[in-house]
């Protein structure tokens, strides 16, 4: 089953649960994404179609159910041959394990479970459900310590052909009631006296009635008494075992009436003024004198004695009950009455009991005395003797047909063997060998010790006599349980690693996957697969771990020339931080004011990482000794009416040889060029035509400041010298000698020039 879906919906994980009807897996309800417990019919039952139809009705009476302490039904189906009711999933053990495992538990958590067990049948009962197998099995224990009480209405569907079913009527046979065991209709005090043995085993550790077979503890349910559980455990308070004598009483008449008045009873049980309080004692109303015994136990009667005559012999005589029936009459002598229960004492009596007069008629009388006196005693004696002579035969055929009937029964006992350490196959043969049958299925689960195949544990101890064809259950070993990862995050990877070698993992199933972390040192763990806590099998599976190569780097962007306002929002989405409190600087510069000019510690592509802090500095205008003057230049084309391409360059306190402005004239036209100089920098205007140098045009601080800034004139056709200019231009064709050289060498500083500006 495991790994396959129904419905399309419930896929099916492990097997966490088995009856004698059904086994349990837990599945994941992938539609609603919640992981849910899906019982699956056994297959020996798939077949009886009347128990498959009952099956499924009771199981959707008991989806009307909703109660806190009542599993909840979710769904009914079939696929193919596969009968499956969903359930809600209960994160715990049921109650049968904590028995094992803790067992006499405290009064206080025994009254605890059992009165919400109440609380769930009160509500199942007003809803005329009647659980009928109420058993430890059947009572989950949620890790909350919530009691969920589960297959409600299951038990009903049980029929004739199941009753010697290993694991199924047998293995609740230890809590049906007395009319349970009878066969008769069960109600709502049946589910009672089965809460009653619950009680009793969790405060005991021990059931009330045990048996070598389920018909023998059937019977001893019927007719014998248990042992009060005060005998077993003295700590138990008398108000709680009082409540156990009730729920338990053979007579369903002297049970509680109903869960809820059952479940007050316990609510208060542990109250100070009722832990001391007497025992509780029960009075049959046929039976004054009866005060422990239930009318189906197996008991003798005290007799009331009376002397009877020969031809009136009491018709519990003659039916074989243990004492006579006697009443007493008015004129006879009891003095030498013998002791009643035998024939000879019956006779005795008659011989010594003489008529002193007429008898008197009265409640329970026996008529008839002797007609003579004369009349021969012995007599006396016939029909007595006949009566008890039948009997006696009657007894000893009924005695006969019972032997012959149980050796016809009779089976052969057989000593288990032992089937520890074997393989599966050896314990199966094995247990062909000696007749007997392997219980399906076969508990398969990880043994820490215990090789894989291998039988660890089985039902019945070795040596246990059993019955030829009974069947063994056997746990076979899966190997070595899955183990929990310890968490290895923020350990250092060496670390980490040796943690897992000791576990058992082969060092080539653990792998490293480098990863940047802001958070973790470099070379230790950040992140593992499986996660911590999960189980995992060191054998086989594999451990996968990030380890931290520490905080990423990413080169330093560039934040000159950027508006303030954009160098801060650049540095957030880089994870930068601005450093406190200095990180905005005005200073004066010849940038526009709110331009970033610098930026420290880290220059332009320069590695960083997160978190690194930087500063910026920030333009707040000009130096107070700058002066701005917009220079204007009129340049022509170089034939009037024609298209020539006029490029515009100028160096002044900003930088050097920027370009400015590259336009197409057919025209003369005004060029305005705005310069920025000061006492440390004059400005210059460089203009070409056509790809040809016509010249530079200075504009000195001492010119600005005077008013004497020349303008500059240029010819149509042939490059005008610049007036007042420090700069020459450049030579003709054919001249040579060192002036040629100083100008060429003059260009090439202005090219790098021009490259540094681009730069700026």
């Amino acid at each position: 089953m495991i790994g396959t879906t129904l419905a399309g919906r419930y896929e099916i994980i492990a097997r966490v649960g088995e009856g004698g009807m059904a086994l349990v897996y837990k599945a994941l309800d992938v539609l609603l994404n919640r992981y849910v417990a899906v019982k699956v019919l056994r297959q020996q039952f798939v077949h009886d179609e009347e128990f498959v139809r009952r099956f499924r009705r009771e199981a959707q009476s008991a989806a009307s159910l909703s109660h806190p302490n009542v599993v909840s039904i979710y769904d009914v189906g079939q696929e193919d041959e596969v009968h499956y009711i969903v359930m809600e999933c209960i994160d715990g053990q049921n109650l049968n394990e904590i028995i094992k495992e803790r067992a006499p538990l405290q009064s206080e958590e025994a009254i605890r479970i059992a009165t919400q067990i109440c609380d769930a049948l009160d509500h199942a009962h007003h809803n005329h459900i009647i659980h009928r197998d109420i058993k430890p099995h059947n009572i989950l224990i949620g890790s909350n310590g919530r009691v969920k009480v589960t297959d409600f209405g299951i038990a009903r569907a049980v029929t004739s052909s199941t009753i010697t079913q290993t694991g199924s009527v047998v293995g609740s046979v230890h809590y049906f009631s007395p009319e349970h065991a009878k066969g008769i209709s069960t109600g709502e005090k049946s589910d009672l006296y089965s809460l009653g043995i619950v009680l009793y085993q969790m405060l005991t550790g021990k059931l009330p009635f045990l048996g070598e077979s389920p018909i023998s503890v059937a019977l001893k349910h019927l007719q014998e008494p248990f042992e009060e559980p005060r005998e077993l455990n003295p700590s138990i308070p008398q108000s709680v075992e009082n409540v156990i004598l009730k729920s338990m009483r053979k007579n369903p008449d002297e049970r509680y009436q109903s869960a809820a008045e059952m479940m007050r009873d316990l609510e208060t049980a542990l109250q100070p003024e009722r832990l001391r309080e007497s025992k509780v004692r029960f009075v049959s109303p046929n039976t004054p004198n009866y005060h422990y015994g239930d009318h189906e136990e197996t008991r003798v009667m005290p007799a009331i004695r009376l002397p009877y005559e020969q031809d009136a012999l009491p018709s519990d005589t003659q039916t074989g009950a243990s004492a006579g029936r006697y009443v007493e009459t008015k004129g006879f002598d009891h003095q030498s009455e013998p002791p009643v229960g035998s024939s000879s004492s019956t006779a005795n009596a008659r011989q010594s009991l003489a008529p002193r007069g007429s008898m008197q008629e009265g409640a329970g009388a026996v008529q008839s005395v002797p007609s003579s006196s004369a009349e021969p005693v012995q007599k006396k004696w016939v029909k007595p003797t006949l009566w008890i002579t039948l009997t006696l035969v009657f007894l000893a055929i009924m005695i006969g047909v019972v032997f012959y009937v149980k050796s016809l029964l009779a089976v052969e006992e057989i000593s288990v063997p032992e089937l520890v350490n074997l393989t599966e196959s050896e314990a199966k043969a094995e247990l062909e060998k000696f007749k007997l049958v392997l219980e399906d299925p076969i508990i398969r689960k990880p043994q820490a010790g215990v090789a894989k195949g291998i039988v660890f544990e089985q039902s019945k101890a070795p040596g246990t006599k059993v019955k030829e064809g009974a069947s063994i259950k056997i746990s076979v070993s899966e190997g070595e349980p899955d183990k929990p990862l310890p968490n290895l995050i923020g350990q250092t990877y060496d670390d980490a690693v040796k943690m897992l070698l000791d576990m058992g993992f082969d060092s080539k199933r653990v792998h490293r996957k480098p990863v940047f972390s802001d958070d973790v040192a470099e070379d230790s763990v950040v992140s593992m697969t499986p996660g911590a806590g999960e189980n995992i099998d060191p054998l086989k599976d594999s451990v996968t771990l990030e380890v931290s190569k520490g905080k990423e780097s990413f080169k330093m962007p560039n934040l000159v020339g950027s508006t303030k306002e954009e160098a801060i929002a650049k540095i957030e989405s880089l994870g930068l931080k601005l450093k406190q409190p200095e990180g905005i600087i005005e200073e004066k510069s010849y940038l526009p004011q709110g331009q970033v000019i610098k930026q420290l510690p880290h220059y332009p592509n320069e590695p960083v990482t997160k978190g690194t802090e930087v500063s910026i500095y920030v333009s707040s205008g000009y130096p107070e000794d700058a002066v701005e003057y917009s220079l204007q230049i009129p340049v022509p084309p170089k034939e009037e009416g024609k298209l020539s391409t006029i490029e515009i360059k100028y160096t002044d306190a900003r930088g050097e040889n920027v370009k400015l402005e590259k336009r197409k004239i057919s025209t003369t036209q005004i060029f305005s060029v705005d310069l920025v100089v000061d006492p440390r920098k004059d400005g210059v205007v460089s203009v070409e035509r056509d790809g040809e140098y016509l010249g530079a045009y200075p504009v000195t601080y001492v010119d600005v400041k005077q008013g004497t800034v020349p303008i500059p004139q240029i010819q149509p056709s042939a490059p005008t010298e610049p007036t007042g200019g420090s700069e020459s231009p450049p030579p003709s064709e054919g001249e040579s000698g060192s002036e040629g050289e100083s100008s060429e060498s003059d260009n090439e500083n202005a090219q790098d020039g021009e490259h540094a500006g681009h730069g700026g």
